[in-house]
């Protein structure tokens, strides 16, 4: 659960960037990687040329981490509600087997392991140790069966990312965040998981965006475990114990309604916090729109889940992913987007989520970019 501290203090820019693959992808694309943790693949893909096991329908594991916040009820929610019968339908997919470790990695080899030996075409893993499971990484690879992350990165070269990239949401929420109050005053950072890679690299962007104001301060740090309920005894805490004015707070999904109540029970004034997708801290947003002038998709679930999903299928029916990253930018939202997505009545206690409006996390006219020999993954079918 540790991740070395100096993997990601630097940012991938210049000779790094362009021995990578990144120089494959469109132009346009190429412009996403020029933030990135340097520890992240960013090589040619080991499955270019991949060839299945088996004809479909192939048989889903998904190996989590944790099932213990919003955002992990979501993306389970939108494998098994939504892709798996979806797929199913189509022929491509016959089941999905889902296991989660409770944050031990013996656990979650275990579990792949057993799920490889159990005969998975594939295994999708979520926010893993960056190191931990690449030796059970290498063994599903020679059995035949790709290993995909999401929300979060492995240094595998038998895996593939698809994952948000969070050294650049660190970076703009962190820079709109400055921005929002002036150029000045004191920040609290509530991140997710310390060690996880995830959660680390977020960090570095949002600090490296402080960096460039110098009249702000970052006056604390505090372990959100991306769950609310974590994240608002912390910050109360903190709050409880610092008397010192806090002018925003950069946060870390699922936790900002937690923060947002922290500080509503606090007595303080309400300052700028950083909102990433949830419709309870968006619902407060709604009743009071001058709060924050915007805010930011940085990993929303159910477009993870199709993300991941569609990189997958794509994989296993040979359509060659170019590269073994596949990041995708936060993109930012707005009070408009919000009335949209969410009624008057809206619940401050909502489970769900604001998700990307017109499946702008992986637009159909991006993903064939990432692949050498494109085709639509659902209408996709074995040539006779």
């Amino acid at each position: 659960m540790t991740l070395a501290a100096g993997c990601i203090l630097a940012l991938a820019t210049g000779p790094a960037f362009a021995q990578s693959a990144v120089g494959e992808l469109p132009p346009d694309q190429q412009e996403l990687y020029k933030l990135v943790d340097p520890a992240i693949p960013l090589g040619q893909s080991a499955y270019r040329d991949f060839k299945p096991k088996k004809a479909p329908p192939w048989k889903i594991g998904y190996a989590s981490t944790y099932a213990g916040n919003t955002w992990r009820a979501a993306i389970l929610k939108e494998f098994t509600e939504v892709l798996l019968p979806k797929y199913k339908e189509a022929g491509l997919v016959s089941d999905l087997v889902v296991t989660q470790s409770d944050l031990k990695d013996a656990v979650q080899i275990q579990q792949m392991r057993q799920m490889v030996d159990d005969g998975v075409d594939a295994i999708i893993i979520c926010c893993s140790n960056v190191t931990a499971i690449n030796q059970t990484i290498e063994y599903a690879h020679s059995k035949g069966v790709p290993v995909f992350s999401v929300s979060g990165y492995v240094t595998s070269p038998y895996a593939i990312t698809a994952s948000e990239n969070n050294t650049q949401g660190g970076y703009v929420s962190g820079k709109w965040l400055a921005q929002e109050i002036g150029g000045k005053g004191n920040v609290l950072l509530v991140n997710g998981i310390p060690g996880f890679a995830s959660s680390d690299s977020f960090d570095v962007g949002a600090k490296k965006a402080l960096e460039e104001f110098p009249d702000i301060k970052l006056v604390g740090t505090v372990a959100g475990q991306w769950t609310d309920q974590v994240a608002q005894v912390e910050v109360q805490k903190f709050l409880a114990t610092n008397p010192t004015k806090i002018d925003g707070m950069i946060v870390q999904s699922a936790s900002e309604n937690g923060v947002l109540n922290a500080v509503l029970q606090s007595g303080r004034d309400m300052m700028p916090i950083v909102l990433g997708g949830e419709a309870s801290a968006a619902c407060y947003w709604r009743n009071n729109p001058k709060f924050v002038s915007k805010s930011f998709h940085f990993w929303p679930p159910a477009s993870d889940a199709r993300l991941v999903w569609d990189v997958m299928m794509r994989t296993l029916e040979g359509q060659g992913p170019k590269i073994q990253s596949i990041l995708r930018p936060a993109l930012p939202y707005t009070i408009e987007d919000v009335n949209a997505a969410l009624k008057p009545d809206c619940d401050t206690n909502s489970t769900d989520w604001v998700e990307p409006a017109n499946d702008g996390w992986w637009p159909a006219s991006v993903a064939p970019g990432y692949f050498l020999r494109p085709e639509d993954p659902l209408a996709w079918r074995p040539k006779s």
